[in-house]
């Protein structure tokens, strides 16, 4: 099973939406990871979706960035009147992180006192604790899965988990600190959706065309640069399609022209077709901008397909 992980902003809610409508027979390969980090109606409405669709997701009690850290009572009140109160197919998520290991009897205290009727927990291993620890919550709470975050844990902290629990996270997506830096790049993502079960996985997990850095605010950028997720012999590779004239900021709309009339003339020539491509088709063949926001939309979108149709 796949464990897209997803802030909680509101074109990536959309995109798990959207896709939800587009896929409603393909939804027991997911289960998303979502990191709310702001109140909003379109986090509520998205939640609201994937219950009326029966997809299993994780919603995060304990987000580490955004509006919403720290904001415990708040997120249960979101759950509470976006989920209906019979649902059960849903997992509470709980970071691990530093600040953890110290107060491990005050969370489990807190998770069983909550009145949600949720399947259970999942646990998202961003740094190690011990196995006093592990212990103690397995022994306390209903652990459904055990994400752990590789790039962050040592290579056997995985081996002190149930296997039936292990999910494998780690961020692919080889980030630049300019758009314009990814002009004429393919990046290199992984085949972790051929092995997880071979290596004892139940599922894996990824930050998508996206990655782990998160934040707050957005900008105009010099370059567009539209992200798309492709199988090449059998690994997903990332071909990034960057607009030319990067001088400034002006006519944001002009540079998507020049990056999406590169993604088309290149998925053509490839026969490269999901339905987030065939939307940029038609936002190229209408010359419409439908803002930067979109565009991330959709290279959720078209991940997250890739993965489904491969797995």
């Amino acid at each position: 099973m796949y464990f897209p992980y997803l802030r909680g902003k509101q074109f990536e809610l959309i995109a798990l939406r959207e896709l939800c409508a587009l896929f409603p027979h393909e939804l027991d390969k997911i289960s998303p990871v979502i990191e709310p980090v702001k109140s909003s109606s379109t986090l509520n409405t998205t939640l609201t979706e994937l219950a009326n669709r029966n997809a299993n997701f994780n919603i995060i009690i304990n987000p580490r960035v955004g509006d919403l850290k720290s904001q415990y009572a708040q997120i249960v009140e979101i759950i509470s009147t976006s989920v209906p109160v019979d649902y059960t197919n849903y997992q509470l998520a709980v970071i691990i992180h530093p600040k953890t290991e110290t107060n491990i009897e005050v969370l489990i205290d807190f998770l069983n006192g909550l009145k949600l009727n949720y399947n259970g927990i999942t646990l998202i291993h961003k740094t190690e604790i011990s196995n006093h620890n592990i212990e103690l919550l397995n022994r306390e709470l209903n652990i459904v899965y055990n994400l752990i975050y590789f790039s962050k844990t040592s290579r056997r902290y995985y081996r002190e988990f149930e296997p039936a629990t292990l999910v494998s996270l780690d961020d692919y997506f080889e980030e630049q600190s300019r758009n314009a830096d990814y002009l004429n790049q393919e990046s290199d993502f992984s085949n972790e959706y051929r092995f997880y079960q071979q290596d004892g996985f139940v599922g894996f997990s990824d930050f998508l065309t996206i990655g782990d850095n998160y934040s707050e605010s957005g900008f105009l950028p010099r370059a567009v640069a539209i992200h798309l997720s492709y199988v090449d012999n059998d690994r997903i590779k990332v071909k990034h399609f960057v607009s030319d004239s990067n001088e400034d900021v002006s006519d944001i709309g002009g540079k998507f022209s020049e990056a999406i009339n590169k993604l088309v003339i290149w998925c053509d020539q490839n026969n490269k077709n999901t339905a987030a491509i065939n939307v940029f088709r038609d936002l190229q063949q209408r010359g419409h901008f439908p803002g930067l926001g979109t565009l991330k939309k959709l290279s959720i979108m078209n991940h997250i397909e890739l993965v489904i149709n491969n797995i």
